[in-house]
């Protein structure tokens, strides 16, 4: 028996560069947005917000990473899995997002982390996070 198994996350120099890709990707929507980056365990790998955008996009780019890491999921789609009465307990998860803009990152068929994007509507975000994760060649959700 294994006790173990190997994992896949997100690097350091990945994260950063889909920062930098979702910035651009931000900026042609022209959309000011705070943009964070999770690990495969959904922790905080990098983030940057645009002078300029609300306070609250922080928490809110960071909680759409961490959801759409949590089941590989993008946020978009969230609100019909809590719309089942089996599942709806999920909301009220302190950090679950069911708002778009949150997508997980995918390589090799694997989670290996999540973007979350917030400060324009839930198409602008969740656009800008696509834009990225295709412009460095990580596979979308489905």
């Amino acid at each position: 028996m294994d006790a173990t198994y190997a994992t896949a996350s997100i690097n350091r120099d990945a994260a950063q560069a889909l920062i930098e890709a979702a910035r651009a990707a931000s900026r042609d929507l022209g959309i000011r947005v705070t943009i964070a980056v999770t690990d495969a365990g959904g922790h905080l790998a990098a983030l940057a917000r645009d002078d300029g955008a609300p306070f609250l996009t922080v928490d809110v780019a960071i909680d759409k990473a961490w959801t759409a890491t949590s089941f590989g999921l993008p946020t978009h789609v969230w609100s019909d899995v809590i719309a089942n009465p089996q599942v709806a307990q999920l909301a009220h998860r302190p950090r679950l997002v069911a708002v778009g803009g949150g997508v997980p990152i995918v390589s090799g068929g694997r989670v290996v982390g999540g973007i979350g994007i917030s400060g324009g509507n839930a198409q602008q975000d969740r656009d800008a996070a696509e834009i990225a994760l295709k412009a460095l060649g990580f596979e979308l959700a489905s």
